[in-house]
């Protein structure tokens, strides 16, 4: 099972270093930022699963930072703030936050608001759990097999896979899928679709020089085929 990776935007050290502990504990990944400009590089280098935003940041508005993502990155963000006033909590749903904890918050509350995030970042028109005749993918879980076994990938390439799967049949484009994984500032760097194509086919095809879930469409992206009889 991969686990989810979550990205802490908060430039206070106590709560990064509870949130951090309580995460962990939960079997989470987690990775930090101190300043929104630092989140931003670190969402685009490796997009998390999901982002726990912080509005009072040294360099630059949690608002602004909230915008910035919202911009590219289409993964859950939970805002963490002290400001409490419902003008400022609409404001941030407004610009794509999924959730808002006011701080001080109860840990229970925090990982029950992150399990339903997380739950809700599958789209409603997939299912969660995709079968085919030889390959299962529980977008959920985080768990692929093929024929029974179960297959190992890293994350980067669990969140590739479970795009396509979450758009069976449709064609990607080379930017879109290299925005949607890696960010904005990666939209020409296609050597990186083609490394981590060719190691998801290693594990998910019986042949991966002829390949017949993840197909390429020449000169503009890929389609992902789950049923073989289709």
């Amino acid at each position: 099972m991969n686990k989810a990776e979550i990205l802490v935007i908060d430039d206070e050290e106590q709560i990064r270093r509870m949130l951090e502990i309580t995460l962990k504990t939960n079997n989470y990944n987690v990775t930090e930022a101190t300043t929104g400009n630092e989140g931003l590089i670190m969402a685009s280098n490796h997009p998390p699963d999901l982002i726990l935003l912080d509005l009072g940041l040294p360099d630059k508005n949690g608002m602004d930072v909230l915008q910035e993502l919202r911009e590219w990155h289409t993964g859950p963000v939970i805002v963490l703030s002290v400001q409490n006033s419902e003008e400022v909590i609409i404001r941030a749903l407004d610009k794509g936050a999924n959730d808002y904890l006011s701080k001080p918050f109860r840990t229970g509350e925090l990982l029950a608001r992150i399990r339903s995030a997380l739950r809700s970042s599958v789209t409603e028109d997939s299912e969660p759990i995709i079968n085919s005749e030889d390959l299962q993918i529980d977008l959920l879980g985080r768990i692929v097999k093929k024929k029974g076994e179960l297959v190992k990938l890293t994350n980067t390439e669990f969140s590739l896979l479970s795009l396509f799967a979450q758009n069976d049949g449709k064609v990607l484009t080379h930017q879109y899928l290299l925005r949607a994984v890696w960010g904005p500032g990666f939209i020409n760097q296609s050597q990186y679709l083609r490394v981590f194509i060719a190691q998801i086919r290693k594990k998910i095809e019986d042949d991966p020089n002829r390949p017949q879930h993840l197909l390429t469409e020449s000169g503009v992206g890929y389609r992902f085929i789950s049923n073989l009889s289709q």
